[in-house]
């Protein structure tokens, strides 16, 4: 009876669909057909360049199939996922190195570019127009320069971050001093560092979401004699919550795909000691170096797997966290 009263239910919702169609004016009518025509760009780009190829992975992920051979295809069942998940140790292995390396990174850059907003947001400080064109202009830089920059930067012998540091009185030239792309210990840090470099996309986004918090809010708390601390944890961060979760979503999603940087700087060879092999730099190896291309589908689609749970997690906590101006909280 259940089944029955829900396909009930699914076919009067699509007559009453059909229905509220019919009652649309002639105008109405011609509107929603030109709204469809103009956004069937992105509609086709959709279906053609993101839609077919991901259900294209998903078959292939069910065969062993490779660049080389591709008429030579053959249909495994589950038997890339079961190697993937059960006997091949550099899958977890990876995963261990990506969320490792989040830990750092993502704490850090999240709180750094909020902290930046709030200082360029400030009406006291002098030149902050300069100031925010140069925390936003290293963005422009091409990533791979970026890196190869980073990359003399941060050169034990050469590089004036170790310079600047000799200057505290701690030795950090020379082979005995801080190696920083050359210890397991450090590696990530110095990613980490590479990534600050380009962080003035998000601090830009928390600026423009400083902004718009009304002013007669911080008026009223001053008023009561509120701290700048109290200020800033009881207006300001619940006020612009909704753009720290969209922050988040996008760091979370992009530092599972890290990815640019090691294969840049080690060509993806895992140095040093294979503290740099990412899971998106194994999944390169077997799709593309090996042309594996079944099991680097099946290696695709965990990952896919593991963004989407982490998203919708996020999403279902973010009722109790993020607030919407206007928004009815009384249920």
């Amino acid at each position: 009876m259940d089944m029955l009263s829900e396909v009930n239910v699914t076919r009067q919702q699509a007559q009453t669909g059909s229905r509220n169609w019919f009652r649309l004016s002639r105008m109405q009518r011609r509107e929603a057909r030109w709204g469809f025509f103009f956004i069937s760009p992105w509609l086709i780009g959709f279906l053609i360049f993101y839609l077919a190829p991901m259900l294209a992975s998903l078959v292939f992920s069910f065969h062993s199939f490779t660049l080389s051979a591709p008429d030579q295809a053959q249909y495994v069942g589950l038997g890339n996922w079961q190697r993937m998940l059960f006997n091949d140790p550099n899958t977890w292995r990876g995963l261990e190195i990506t969320f490792k390396f989040a830990l750092i990174s993502f704490p850090t850059g999240m709180v750094l570019a909020f902290f930046l907003a709030l200082l360029l947001n400030s009406e006291h400080l002098i030149g902050r127009n300069v100031f925010r064109t140069l925390f936003y202009a290293p963005t422009m830089v091409p990533l791979i320069a970026a890196i190869l920059i980073w990359s003399q930067v941060l050169n034990p012998n050469t590089g004036w971050l170790n310079r600047i540091i000799d200057l505290f009185g701690v030795q950090a030239t020379g082979n005995t001093g801080l190696r920083w792309l050359d210890n397991p210990n450090l590696i990530y840090l110095a990613y980490t560092f590479i990534g600050l470099w380009g962080i003035g996309n998000t601090m830009l986004i928390y600026l423009a979401s400083l902004q718009g918090v009304p002013t007669e809010l911080y008026e009223a708390s001053h008023i009561d004699g509120a701290s700048w601390w109290k200020r800033l944890w009881n207006i300001t961060v619940p006020m612009i919550t909704p753009v720290i979760f969209y922050n988040l979503i996008l760091s979370v999603v992009g530092l599972l795909q890290y990815f640019i940087v090691p294969f840049v700087l080690n060509n993806g060879n895992g140095y040093p000691d294979g503290s740099t092999n990412f899971y998106m730099v194994y999944f390169y190896k077997q799709a593309f170096t090996f042309q594996n291309m079944g099991y680097g589908s099946a290696l695709a689609w965990l990952l896919f797997i593991i963004a989407l749970i982490i998203t919708i997690f996020l999403f279902a906590t973010s009722r109790y966290w993020v607030y919407y101006a206007g928004e009815n909280h009384s249920s």
